[in-house]
């Protein structure tokens, strides 16, 4: 019989437009997480990341976390959920008081957390993340751990990643729909650049575009943390759907064909290799299908590429993302998981380019190791590092408007161009 384990059990839950995915893992005492058991459905009520059918979405998470339950013979109470649809913003909130020059206490640094929040603004969004990242001591920027030390102005940027309201609302509604709690709602670039992102990148800068099937979230870390962020409405199942309207076949059939024929670089031989192509009826028996050469599917497959690489290029741009041609590019989400695709955004956006994977977890299955499964996997990281979040002192449900001329990117790379 299925039992409740102790605290050390986490459960992520990444509802996205393709697939409705959990993860529980545990905590051991030496701090390794290890994965017991994973869950998985398709997705049916999810568009360009919103819940756009409630039952069929609250049946998918049902489904998929009861799966991970009868492997890891124990009942979930409460998960920690992605959200990846668009609306994200990232913005950074400076507050500062004053000490009169004596040695800083845990009370004066509660004290300035506490006025962080009038510099968190009301105007229609949600809050989805608002931690303190680097204090400031007489104007020196950069100190972690300012406990302990004189100074006569103690100051804190405060990192806000915030969304639109109902989409979010509609998410929590969905999962509690399901019976389970939620433990927080996480921005999905926040967990993804846990599991596949380095300490160094992080810090030094780097680009993590995550190719969702509905959307693509563009985001920008430097200086430990993340900077910006936009989002693309488009995304892996559109190559899909080009599929399907070029040749006349059923939408899982062209996935099919793109994840087992379908790459994003040519090769001469590809006008040699040929693929059945099944037609469309209400009976796959009926009807004779066509054959096609794999030249004629990679086609199709970089048309929409060229186009989606395209807006990436410009959201990079966008978010500062300029300068020396060595800083990266991470591609992660199913659609990093198309043959070729780092060697094509290479060329497309003329930087480094890696496709990032999941890592931290002990026990991860070879199934979920690969790219689509990094915010499943980040979102556990995300929860066992146990953040500090001034949600704790900000009231529920404070919304908070994108700070405009915070100048926190600029700094950042400026400093990066300089050697930083």
């Amino acid at each position: 019989m299925a039992q409740t384990r102790g605290d050390g059990l986490i459960t992520a839950l990444d509802i996205g437009s393709w697939k409705v995915s959990a993860l529980i893992a545990e905590r051991s005492e030496g701090g390794e997480l290890n994965v017991l058991a994973t869950g998985q459905r398709e997705s049916q009520g999810v568009k360009r990341g919103y819940i756009a059918d409630m039952p069929s979405t609250e049946k998918a998470v049902r489904e998929a976390v009861e799966q991970a339950e009868r492997i890891a013979g124990t009942n979930i109470e409460d998960v920690w959920v992605s959200f990846s649809a668009g609306g994200l913003v990232s913005d950074i909130a400076s507050v500062e008081v004053e000490l009169g020059g004596h040695r800083i206490e845990q009370e004066d640094i509660n004290e300035l957390l506490a006025a962080g929040r009038s510099s968190i603004d009301p105007d229609g969004r949600m809050v989805l993340h608002a931690q303190p990242t680097l204090y400031t001591l007489d104007g020196l920027r950069g100190v972690k751990k300012p406990l302990g030390l004189h100074a006569d102005r103690l100051g804190v940027d405060i990192h806000v990643v915030a969304a639109d309201g109902s989409p979010v609302r509609n998410l929590d509604l969905c999962v509690r729909s399901a019976h389970l709690e939620v433990k927080s709602i996480v921005a999905s670039p926040v967990a993804t650049g846990m599991a596949c992102l380095s300490d160094e990148e992080r810090e030094l800068g780097v680009a993590l575009v995550e190719l969702g099937a509905g959307v693509t979230n563009v985001s920008l870390f430097a200086g430990g943390m993340l900077v910006g962020l936009t989002s693309i409405p488009f995304g892996a199942a559109d190559i899909t759907d080009d599929i399907a309207s070029a040749f006349g076949t059923r939408r899982n059939h062209a996935e099919r064909m793109k994840c087992f024929y379908g790459s994003a670089t040519a090769t001469p031989r590809d006008n040699h290799d040929m693929i059945e192509v099944a037609p469309i009826s209400a009976d796959d028996d009926s009807g004779e299908g066509t054959r096609i050469t794999r030249a004629q599917l990679i086609a199709v497959i970089r048309q929409r590429l060229e186009h989606l690489l395209g807006e990436i290029g410009k959201a990079l741009n966008e978010l500062g993302f300029t300068g020396p041609v060595g800083r990266q590019v991470v591609l992660t989400g199913g659609g990093a998981e198309l043959k070729g695709i780092a060697d094509y955004a290479q060329g497309a956006l003329g930087r480094a380019v890696r496709v990032g994977r999941p890592r931290g977890l002990m026990g991860l299955p070879d199934a979920h190791s690969g790219p689509g499964f990094c915010t499943l996997a980040g979102l556990v990281q995300y929860a066992a590092s146990n953040p500090a979040d001034l949600r704790t002192i900000v009231p529920a449900h404070q919304m908070v408007h994108r700070v405009q001329g915070s100048g926190l990117i600029e700094r950042l790379m400026a400093a990066f161009r300089a050697g930083y």
